[in-house]
């Protein structure tokens, strides 16, 4: 699978994701350090990659106002103020489970927190 890490999250998560054979990239490796959120999903869009992010409202808010059907998001919920990156790679891991992947490839907005799941289908209403 191919993800884009949203910069409040370590560059080490893609470490941890690239290692487990998937493709993972930084928002900063693509240069875009400091990008609005519609920036960021845009080249989620364009580079087909799921966005994982801990940003709690923007993405969704961003999602739901232009109706989009893509990117597929990966929303980090309920984390402690310092997680670690195999903490959060682990957590992803974990959660790609047949149901999820398949959400995901239909367009989904995915949160994932320590001890639940939510999937809502995108366009968000």
């Amino acid at each position: 699978m191919r993800f884009l890490v949203d910069e409040n999250l370590s560059h080490r998560v893609c470490d941890r994701l690239n290692a487990a054979g998937h493709d993972a990239a930084h928002v900063r490796d693509a240069g875009m350090h400091g990008a609005t959120d519609r920036q960021v999903l845009t080249m989620a869009v364009t580079d087909e990659r799921v966005l994982i992010t801990a940003d709690r409202g923007d993405f969704g808010r961003e999602l739901a106002q232009t109706r989009a059907t893509e990117p597929s998001v990966f929303l980090l919920r309920q984390l402690p103020d310092v997680v670690r990156a195999d903490e959060v790679a682990a957590l992803v891991l974990a959660n790609l489970t047949h149901q999820i992947t398949s959400a995901i490839t239909k367009g989904a907005f995915v949160v994932l927190s320590p001890k639940a799941v939510r999937v809502r289908y995108l366009p968000l209403r």
